[in-house]
């Protein structure tokens, strides 16, 4: 059994998302707490008698084989391996990947009885973690492609915990060391002698995992990109990225907030002069190496921009986490009104 404060800490974190729907089998799983919750880890979950469970974490996932299908999952780390407990509906959402999971036992009579997938990555297998823009989300990467998930966690907290805990218990692992030499100096281990540019940040852990994190480069990457939607902008370097955040869009039609239907994921990225919603492909980037073509989109593409100077007012929610953001813009687009109402007034 874990030490009374670790037990404590995987009991807080054991609490789904207000705002997120999950299955009955997975709202079980969140009502567990203490020894429950650690021996119904041993008894269901766990694959060796003698791994110990560290780390509990509720998050968004998507998988690299149905990357348009993003699921909530309980994310459980013990010493052995990382384990994504599915909400059930995630078999029937995608059919024609019916090869991924295995549907034999999906159709059970008894109502009482609630099933889950259950995702096992090993960390034997585990290659890479590449850590998102802003530690939003992060993404694990195995042998192959069908051991790729990114987890959504829209939260830097939330990763730089798990992060943490995942360096800890790799720590934990015997593995042979690597050939290389082991005194490379920092320009050889992280620049290119070709371009003298600086590649994404890895940092090799003693078990041989990459964490990778992004560089300046990137968001240069995405500023440009925002400079290319907005029309009339000749400066690039006025074009400052003040924040970058996952978030989900209302869909009016749904009503409820509450519908999970009506949230759609979006990433939300403000300038200094505009405001931008974007689909983000969070999985496919960057390319993993057995990957043999480009993704079939881009990593970003644009959903929604409107000019801040438009903005008319913002209406903030009275509820509790996550806050509800309205923002209402003018109806007149792409036109300069206070130039228009001075010829107007004070022209011939």
């Amino acid at each position: 059994y874990p030490s009374e404060f670790l037990m404590q800490k995987i009991a807080e974190d054991n609490q789904i998302p207000v705002h997120l729907h999950v299955s009955v089998s997975l709202q079980y799983v969140a009502g567990l707490k203490g020894n429950d919750l650690v021996e119904f880890f041993h008894g269901s979950i766990a694959e060796v008698e003698n791994e110990e469970l560290r780390h509990l974490m509720w998050s968004s996932v998507l998988f690299y084989k149905t990357p348009n299908v993003e699921v909530m999952a309980c994310v459980l780390l013990s010493t052995k391996a990382i384990y994504f407990l599915l909400d059930d509906s995630f078999i029937h959402a995608d059919e024609h990947q019916s090869d991924f999971w295995n549907k034999e036992n999906s159709d059970c009579e008894n109502n009482s009885f609630h099933l889950s997938c259950c995702f096992v990555l090993k960390l034997n297998d585990l290659q890479s973690v590449n850590v998102g823009l802003f530690d939003q989300y992060f993404r694990i990467t195995g042998h192959s492609a069908d051991h790729i998930v990114t987890c959504l966690t829209r939260d830097s907290y939330n990763t730089h915990t798990f992060i943490q805990q995942l360096m800890a218990v790799l720590s934990l692992l015997a593995r042979t060391p690597s050939p290389e030499p082991a005194d490379k100096d920092f320009y050889s281990e992280f620049g290119s002698k070709t371009t003298g540019k600086m590649e994404n940040y890895e940092l090799i852990h003693s078990s041989r995992v990459k964490f990778i994190y992004p560089n300046e480069e990137e968001i240069g990457d995405l500023a440009f990109l925002v400079a290319e939607k907005m029309e009339g902008l000749t400066n690039l370097q006025s074009l400052n990225i003040l924040l970058y955040v996952l978030a989900f869009q209302v869909n009016q039609t749904e009503g409820s907030v509450q519908n999970n239907s009506s949230l759609r994921p979006k990433t939300l990225i403000l300038t200094s002069s505009d405001l931008f919603l974007f689909n983000e492909d969070y999985i496919s980037y960057p390319l993993p190496e057995f990957a043999k073509e480009p993704p079939k989109r881009d990593k970003y593409q644009l959903i929604d921009g409107r000019r801040i100077r438009d903005l008319d007012r913002v209406l903030m929610g009275y509820q509790t986490y996550p806050q509800a953001l309205t923002f209402v813009f003018d109806d007149v687009q792409n036109q300069d009104l206070m130039q228009n109402l001075t010829l107007d007034h004070f022209g011939e």
